[in-house]
């Protein structure tokens, strides 16, 4: 996983034929190195149809997901390390790099109290499973922490880091995200620092989840530090334009956040690509 990509929701939320095609094409005719495919309902995915669409591109893939309510891995973690199974058969058939995300629950779980020890012994456990079984595809395996409104469970760098240690399994990373970071972290950079011997993605993301430099986030200390530790990995671009209600919900987005593709691809693409070249990372 290395170079620029961006997310698939800014073309779609349905990864099905009409949301694959169109956007690979779009991704192509941006350069991006590689797509980020939102890979929210694994058993509808066509992936003989999405891995001949991404090899003729040249275009590289990873995917990302949250876990549906229902199998949570904190209270159900047979449920999500099979869940995690299909979603990582699927990524491996079309040809993906790596899965990631909130693989560890789903976007909206919250207990109302600090995360206990049980929980996140299950979610260890489901992860353990989860990424030896990708280790058998030859896949990565990320995890996304995000901010305290979403998930109880995982908000930080660090703790990304000690629920990696805890698993040790080699083929895990940290995968951090500018807009939680910049909710969470001491220092919006912080998380960099933390998980700098696991970090291998990061979401490049505004503070208000549209168009990269229009909003708050300190780029220069995000770039600074990923320059300052070595980083080498996936720069994904993600920015929500267009989302479905349940999405929508879970991230707790209620107006729009850009004006729409134009804005965030012909304005935040080229401000993040820059920023990019002028640390020396592209």
């Amino acid at each position: 996983m290395e170079g620029f990509g961006v997310h698939t929701s800014m073309w779609t939320m349905s990864w099905d034929r009409a949301g694959c095609e169109r956007a690979v094409a779009k991704a192509q005719s941006y350069g991006m190195d590689f797509l980020e495919i939102a890979l929210l309902d694994p058993p509808s995915v066509d992936a003989d149809h999405s891995r001949q669409v991404l090899e003729a591109a040249e275009m590289r893939s990873v995917c990302s997901l949250g876990l549906p309510q229902a199998v949570w891995a904190s209270h159900n973690p047979d449920g999500a390390v099979a869940f995690l199974t299909q979603a990582l058969d699927k990524a491996a058939a079309m040809g993906s790099e790596a899965l990631s995300g909130v693989v560890y629950g789903g976007i909206g779980e919250r207990s109302g109290k600090p995360p206990t020890q049980a929980e996140l012994d299950n979610v260890a456990d489901a992860l353990t499973r989860a990424a030896a079984h990708a280790k058998s595809l030859g896949l990565l395996f990320g995890i996304e922490p995000v901010n305290r409104y979403e998930t109880h469970l995982l908000n930080t760098g660090w703790q990304a880091v000690e629920m990696i240690e805890r698993i040790g399994a080699e083929n895990m990373f940290v995968h951090l995200d500018t807009y939680h970071m910049n909710i969470e972290e001491k220092g919006v950079a912080q998380g960099i620092i933390d998980a700098r011997e696991h970090l291998r993605y990061i979401h490049l993301s505004e503070s208000d989840r549209g168009t990269p430099g229009a909003g708050t986030i300190a780029w220069d200390e995000i770039f600074g530090a990923l320059r300052a530790v070595g980083f080498t990995g996936g720069l994904a671009m993600e920015s929500f334009i267009d989302m479905p209600p349940e999405i929508a919900f879970g991230l707790s987005v209620w107006r729009p956040v850009a004006s729409g593709e134009a804005e965030v691809m012909e304005n935040g693409l080229p401000f993040l690509r820059n920023k990019a070249r002028q640390y020396g990372l592209i």
